[in-house]
């Protein structure tokens, strides 16, 4: 079995799901694993190097051999060309993203594969490996940054990552200090979760008392009024075709003290999306979108807000994960085969 990290493309992607300690696990089972050079990575290259690990050119798991098995976490280049390896990482082609039906035709004229991260579950339907928590984290403090800015009368500008959670939170507090925001109030929906969790961490940390929504207070399938009495919604749920929607585009303004939507699960293109007030992922450069001008309500929807804190992130996502790589080469381990299963049956829909 041969595991290619590849170097990731994307701007302000600094993560890996493989740290150089996880590489030496597998060297030490019987994998091959080759590391893309890459100067973005938050791990240097060198470690992975005195792991065992064989160092090759980023970008180069194109002309990888056919049975590597290339591992990254976000997105391809986009481009037309087919995929003839099995890929693992987060497709997003599953739950009718605009992108989606793209990927899994160019998988199915290359006869490649896609073991997607965001469906490698345990026998009771959990993922056995997510960034959820530090999504979370990350999210609520980029959602605390577009209030601050409300209060001062502009629109967030552009974040950049922390070299810790300390970091992030000092910070945050100098920055919420200097505006009068102690009436704001939180509801998270998801609160039991990792991304909740998260969530709701970093409110506690900025004294902003939190409203945790699970599965019974929503099961009534709305409307959800409550939502509207918080200055604060972050939505960190996985939706899916049962989910109901959380915020409609007719919700109404008058008397409204929502300010701040953290999207944090950040689906705006896919049919199931629960908040249908905005239509597009927002940026690092820009992470506030503003749809409601008096009172001001900005959505935060940045789909990879982990990287705002790479090291935790990266240490923990791979630590959950390691343990199902190492199974990679079983061919009935459960977790891999219900995988194979879940891209076969959508790419013979394309």
């Amino acid at each position: 079995m041969h595991l290619w990290l590849r170097a990731e493309q994307r701007a302000n992607e600094t993560r890996s799901g493989l740290t150089p300690e996880g590489a030496a696990a597998l060297i030490g089972a019987g994998l091959k694993v080759s590391v893309e050079e890459s100067d973005s990575r938050v791990i240097h290259t060198a470690a992975y190097a005195q792991a065992g690990c064989e160092i090759v050119p980023a970008h180069s798991w194109p002309d990888a051999p056919r049975d590597a098995v290339i591992f990254g976490l976000k997105e391809l280049p986009d481009d037309d060309s087919p995929l003839p390896h099995t890929h693992i990482m987060f497709g997003h082609a599953y739950k009718g993203q605009s992108a989606g039906r793209k990927l899994l035709k160019r998988f199915k004229a290359g006869g490649g594969s896609l073991l997607d991260l965001e469906y490698l579950t345990d026998d009771t339907g959990r993922r056995v490996a997510a960034f959820g928590y530090w999504a979370g984290f990350a999210g609520a403090a980029v959602a605390v940054k577009c209030r601050i800015a409300q209060l001062r009368g502009e629109v967030c500008g552009p974040v950049q990552p922390y070299p810790n959670a300390e970091a992030l939170k000092t910070a945050l507090a100098e920055e919420l200090a200097q505006v009068n925001a102690d009436a704001d109030r939180a509801l998270v929906i998801g609160a039991m979760g990792r991304v909740g969790r998260g969530a709701s961490d970093l409110c506690a940390a900025m004294s902003i008392p939190v409203t945790g929504w699970d599965l019974a207070e929503t099961a009534h399938g709305g409307p959800f009024p409550e939502i509207l009495d918080h200055a604060y919604f972050f939505n960190c749920i996985l939706a899916n075709a049962d989910t109901p929607p959380f915020v409609r585009p007719n919700a109404p303004q008058a008397d409204r003290a929502l300010r701040v939507i953290g999207d944090i699960a950040c689906d705006p293109d896919s049919a199931f999306n629960p908040v249908q007030v905005y239509d597009r992922a927002t940026t690092w450069d820009a992470p506030a979108l503003r749809v409601h001008d008096s009172p001001p309500l900005d959505v935060m929807a940045i789909d990879n807000l982990p990287s705002m804190l790479p090291l935790e992130s990266s240490e923990d996502f791979a630590g959950q994960l390691l343990d199902t790589l190492l199974a990679l080469p079983e061919a009935d381990n459960p977790v891999w085969q219900r995988a194979r299963a879940l891209f076969a049956r959508h790419v013979a829909d394309v």
